[in-house]
This record gives structure tokens, C-alpha cells and sequence, in this order.
């Protein structure tokens, strides 16, 4: 059962978990937003520049396409700079470098930021000399033709004027030289001035010419390679701190949980071992009552014993000694296996033949066996075994005295030692008597669970004792095709065998 104090600190633990998350995306977020804000500086850059490269190709605000793109084509870097295009005011493409850019449909393209896959596009991002988000005049528009429309409009200049496209000098002091310096470069500063209408030409034309030929807007595509990379990055950063948190988080959790459970474990261990020592006290003091009460059974079965033996006692009286005799027999018994069951047993280890242990209580049991004349046989290797002689012994005669009494007269008893491997052997005592139900196989091993009314419940259950104290195992089996087998295992042989 999880504790109040328990839901706490995992609900502690719980909200730690989520504030690492959100702090990391958060950060996620930021470091996104500062590299987007990088990729946006540097195009902003990269635009100013294509300003400077549009004021420095034109002449009467009419820059030549040729020389305007191959320009272009010089700026235009793969992995960085993709893509360069130039648009009029119907959108349509007046100059590109690069692959073509999508340009959506018309009239949607406004002053904006497009992240498309690897390809970052970007929407009049400066002023060009131009104030691209306002209405545009006359003044402001640069200009882009193909140069065989500008040898056209050069064949249609006033004489007086220069070439459009060209350096060709002038005279100091002329008109046309005093428009040059208005439409290039102000006097004697690195200031550009407007774009301006050549004096020849008339303004709805050069409106006609703007619509068409000039830039009102233009598009850059950037690589978004190194974004993409430096996002990749964080997020595998991010997503290790978060799976580190996790991990802290749940191994505090588990750290806690076995706090708990071991807390809870002493505790159950200390009672544990205060009703361990009650029961060795109340072990102790039964088995001392019941060695206190055998004496007085002795002097009872001696006072009857001697009545029974008096010549001139009436045969009823006698009767009743045998009677009492019977009794304090049977107690006695009782009282001597409990004495024994509740004794510590210490096991002292020796090399222990097995054969022989048989063979002692084989003949420990003679009478028994020649009684109900039962065929016994003695199965055994050379078996040398780690064990307390003197328990094993006494495990050894419990299992073949109860076999006796399980056993038909004439039946068939079975002692058999063998090797499993070179390191462990068991022992077998088999016999073909009416067996034990599988429903009582777990149970024939608890103290005073009998199926004999003569037996004291308690022979099998020393011998569990004794075989758990060596640390071996014991189990109840069906012994085909009749009786009841009784195999030990886990035994450890001798080191010299």
C-alpha cells in the first residue's frame, strides 16, 4: 500500500519531470528562434548587397538583364544563397539566378518569411533604394532590360543626351553630365540618389516601363542546411537531457520505493524475530513440561506395573494396570517425539557412506520388518556424502519405519542411493503400500498430520527438519504402479568422492 508520504514525493518527482521538459523545449524553442534570427540577418546582408549590386549596374535607373544576372550568378552560392529572383509589379519574373523559386499565386506575395523543407524564402527584406512595403513612385524603381531594348531606347535618345548603359564622359558642366550625377552618385559623397525618367522620354511611357520592367519586389532563397543541422543537433541535445531526467526520475522513484520496502521489511524482521524468540521460549518451555511430565508417567507406569504383577490382585484390578501401562506407553511415546521435533538441530558435517547408514537401520528394524515379512532391498553405490551421521541416520529410520507401516504384510521396501553427477546425489525410499493422495503429498510433512492411527504425526515432520537444516530437499511421490516414494535431493557428495 503506497503511502500518503509515498504520493508526495512521487508527485514531486512527477512535476521536477515535467519542468525539465518544458524548460528543454522552451530552450528547444529559443535556440531555433536565434538561429532563424542568424539565417535572417544574413540575408538581410546578402540584400544590401544586391542593392548596391542594382545601384551600381544602372544608368537612368535601366540596369541591362544580362549583366544584372550574371552578376546575380556570381553572388548565388550552393548550400547558402539558392536562389535569386526579381519580380515587376504584375509579380512576373524580370531577372533570377539559381533554381526558380516558388513564386505562389499573384498578389499573395507580401513582406514575409517562407520555411519550405531546405529552402528558406524571404520577401522584400530591405530597402533597395526602394520602401518596398509602401506605394512605389516614379523615383524609386529600378529598372531591368534585356539589352536589345536598350540599344532600342538608346537609337530613340535626344542627341544631347548620353548612353544609357554606358560611361561614355561628358563635359563638365553640361546638363546631361548634371543628370548623371542625379540618376548615379551625389557630389562628392558615396550617397546614392533616386533613380530618375530620362528627360526624353515621357511619363506614361516610363510609368508603362516601370509596371513591366521594374523591380518591385524581389525573392531570395537561403539554404536552410545549417538551420536544419543546428536544430537536428539541439534536439538530440535536448532529448538526452530529457531521457538523463527520466532515468534520475524513476531511479529516485525506485530508490524510494525500495526505501519503503526495506523500511517496511526491518520492520517485519524485528517483529519476526521477537515472535521468532517467543516461539524458541514457548519451544523451550513446552519441551521442558513435556520432559517434567515424563517422570511422573514413569513412577504412574511403575505403581501400574507392579500392580499388574501382584499375584493376589483381582483380575479386574489387573486388567486396569494393563490398561494404565498402555496408556502411559502411548504418552510416552508422544511425549518423546515432541521432545525430539522441538530439539535445535546442529548439523555437523562428516563423510557419511550411505550403504552403511542403511544397513544400520536396517538392522535397527529387523524385527519389524521380519514381522510383517517385507522384502527389503538396498540399492546404494559407493555414495559418499556430506552430512551429520547421527541425522541422517534418525531421517533414514523415520522414512523406513513409516514405510512399514504403510506396507501390506509380505509388501516391498526400496532404500536407493545414487549419483545425479560428479557433484550431488539423492536418496530414495520407495515402498508399495496404498500410497498418499495427491491432496496430502505437501501436507504429510506437517507436525501431527497423520494418516495412521497409531503414528504421532510427527516422524516426517523431523525428517523435513533435519533434511532443511542441511539445506536438501524432500518430496512426496507417487511410486508406480503402487505406494508412496520419498525422494532427498541436493545432496552433497564428499570432497574425496
Amino acid at each position: 500500500m503506497i503511502t500518503r508520504r509515498s504520493w508526495a514525493v512521487y508527485g514531486v518527482l512527477v512535476a521536477i519531470w515535467a519542468m525539465v521538459i518544458g524548460w528543454q523545449m522552451a530552450e528547444h524553442i529559443r535556440v531555433r528562434d536565434a538561429a532563424r534570427a542568424v539565417l535572417i540577418d544574413r540575408a538581410k546582408y546578402i540584400s544590401n548587397t544586391l542593392g548596391l549590386l542594382m545601384r551600381s549596374r544602372g544608368f537612368y535607373g535601366v540596369i541591362s538583364k544580362e549583366r544584372l544576372e550574371a552578376a546575380l550568378n556570381d553572388l548565388v552560392s550552393p548550400g547558402e544563397l539558392n536562389s535569386v529572383v526579381l519580380l515587376n509589379a504584375m509579380e512576373e519574373v524580370v531577372a533570377s539566378a539559381g533554381p526558380a523559386l516558388d513564386l505562389q499565386p499573384k498578389g499573395t506575395l507580401q513582406s514575409d518569411v517562407r520555411w519550405e523543407g531546405p529552402t528558406v524564402t524571404l520577401v522584400n527584406l530591405v530597402d533597395l533604394g526602394t520602401n518596398m512595403t509602401q506605394e512605389l513612385t516614379l523615383t524609386n524603381v529600378p529598372i531591368v532590360m534585356p539589352i536589345e531594348e536598350l540599344r532600342s531606347m538608346q537609337t530613340n535618345r535626344p542627341p544631347s543626351t548620353p548612353r544609357i548603359g554606358t560611361n561614355e564622359p561628358v563635359s563638365e558642366g553640361s546638363s546631361t553630365n548634371a543628370s548623371r550625377r542625379r540618376g548615379r552618385w551625389r557630389s562628392g559623397t558615396n550617397e546614392f540618389r533616386s533613380f530618375t525618367r530620362p528627360s526624353w522620354m515621357k511619363v506614361d511611357e516610363y510609368e508603362s516601363l516601370i509596371q513591366k520592367k521594374g523591380v518591385h519586389k524581389f525573392l531570395i532563397g537561403m539554404s536552410a542546411k545549417t538551420l536544419h543541422t543546428a536544430e537536428d543537433e539541439d534536439i538530440w541535445m535536448r532529448t538526452i537531457i530529457v531521457l538523463l531526467a527520466t532515468m534520475a526520475v524513476a531511479g529516485y522513484g525506485l530508490a524510494w520505493r525500495n526505501l519503503g520496502k526495506s523500511s517496511d521489511l526491518q520492520i517485519r524482521l524485528i517483529r519476526a524475530s521477537e515472535q521468532n524468540t517467543h516461539l524458541k521460549d514457548m519451544n523451550l518451555a513446552a519441551a521442558g513440561l513435556a520432559h517434567e511430565t515424563r517422570n511422573p508417567l514413569n513412577i504412574v507406569r511403575g505403581l501400574a506395573q507392579m500392580i499388574s504383577k501382584q499375584p493376589d490382585a483381582p483380575a479386574e484390578v489387573q486388567r486396569k494396570a494393563k490398561e494404565i501401562l498402555g496408556e502411559t506407553d502411548r504418552v510416552t511415546v508422544q511425549l518423546n517425539e515432541f521432545i525430539n521435533y522441538s530439539r535445535p538441530r546442529e548439523v555437523r558435517r562428516a563423510a557419511v557412506d550411505v550403504k552403511a547408514v542403511f544397513t544400520e537401520v536396517a538392522r535397527a528394524l529387523n524385527y519389524d520388518i521380519e514381522e510383517k515379512k517385507i522384502n527389503l532391498q538396498i540399492i546404494a553405490e559407493d555414495a559418499v556424502i556430506e552430512a551429520d551421521e547421527q541425522l541422517l541416520r534418525q531421517a533414514i529410520f523415520n522414512l523406513v519405519l513409516n514405510a512399514i507401516q504403510a506396507a501390506v504384510p509380505a509388501g516391498e521396501i526400496r532404500l536407493r542411493a545414487s549419483r545425479r553427477n560428479h557433484d550431488h546425489a539423492f536418496i530414495e525410499i520407495s515402498d508399495n503400500g496404498p500410497g498418499v493422495a495427491p491432496e496430502h503429498r505437501a501436507e504429510v510433512f506437517k507436525p501431527y498430520f497423520t494418516t495412521n492411527q497409531k503414528g504421532t504425526g510427527l516422524g516426517l515432520a523431523v525428517v523435513q527438519q533435519i533434511v532443511l537444516a542441511h539445506g536438501w530437499e524432500i518430496e512426496c511421490l507417487a511410486n508406480e504402479p503402487a505406494g508412496a516414494l520419498f525422494r532427498i535431493t541436493h545432496i552433497k557428495l564428499a570432497a574425496s568422492h
